[in-house]
């Protein structure tokens, strides 16, 4: 067995499922890392043989890093999956076929991530493809200490692509991807805060050139989109996204999301923000 997989869950019956069924053709041993789910996520992580752990939820870098040092992986290789994706078979086959002949010299790989709203693929506005680092060899990676956005770091090796895609389908509905990225929203504000005030952590993914679109990423949102002013911001990204980015294309479905993501969400995250240098200056003598 080449592959260890990391799965951490909550109530993720309704994804949880389609999830594992992607990953029963790769031969790997799945972990479970599981954060007081009062659904059926338990019984159907137990009917695909998972190994199923607890640990309280703080955040998920946290969570990843405590799985990371704690659980019994053996594998020489170790994969990060949410819930709600799944593999595509081509990507499985992929996988399959290329880790046990890896150099030495690769420490990673790094897919694509193919993100469905509603049952359509979202794939203009800038959103696809967006390369994760999602495999890395066992010892030699952990997730970098952030509310959001968080990336894994490499102690070593080089990271190459994988050509075919990880699929992002939650089904869970609007309501619940509405108060989930109000929850977003105010881990958004702490990771923006730091920023504004250059009290990131250090070990963070601009400390290497391991992945260069997500370096790219955080240099723009770091110095050009939190220096910018607040509320303005979300519309010009909104706007950029929806025309330039040609977000139209994605109908409908995809009209809503460029603007819930693009914009709504955005707009929160400094809505939030605005409230709290509000507070602080009525507070302050």
């Amino acid at each position: 067995m080449e592959l260890s997989v990391i799965i951490l869950t909550y109530n993720e019956e309704a994804n949880l499922h389609t999830s594992l069924s992607s990953l029963q053709k790769l031969d790997a041993e799945i972990f479970i890392i599981d954060s007081g789910s009062s659904d059926r996520t338990i019984e159907i992580a137990k009917e695909y043989n998972c190994q199923v752990f607890n640990n309280p939820w703080e955040n998920y870098a946290q969570q990843l890093n405590w799985g990371l040092k704690n659980l019994p992986i053996t594998t020489p290789w170790i994969m990060r999956l949410d819930a709600d994706e799944r593999l595509t078979p081509e990507l499985v086959t992929e996988i399959k076929e290329k880790l046990p002949l890896t150099p030495k010299n690769i420490g990673g790989y790094q897919m694509k991530r193919r993100v469905f709203f509603m049952g359509r693929w979202i794939r203009h506005g800038g959103y696809y493809p967006t390369w994760l680092l999602r495999i890395w060899r066992n010892g030699n990676g952990i997730c970098e200490q952030r509310w959001m956005d968080e990336h894994i770091i490499l102690s070593e090796g080089e990271i190459v692509d994988l050509q075919n895609d990880i699929i992002d389908e939650n089904q869970k509905g609007l309501s619940f991807w509405v108060n989930k990225h109000n929850s977003y929203a105010d881990r958004e504000v702490k990771d923006m805060l730091a920023m504004e005030k250059a009290e990131e952590n250090q070990q963070n993914i601009l400390d290497n050139s391991q992945t260069s679109q997500a370096s790219q990423r955080r240099w723009v949102k770091k110095n050009l989109y939190v220096k910018s002013p607040l509320f303005l911001r979300a519309f010009i990204y909104w706007l950029l996204r929806y025309t330039i980015g040609l977000g139209f294309l994605d109908g409908i479905e995809g009209m809503m999301f460029h603007f819930l993501q693009g914009f709504w969400y955005r707009f929160l995250v400094d809505a939030k923000i605005y409230e709290l240098k509000r507070q602080s200056r009525l507070t302050q003598p």
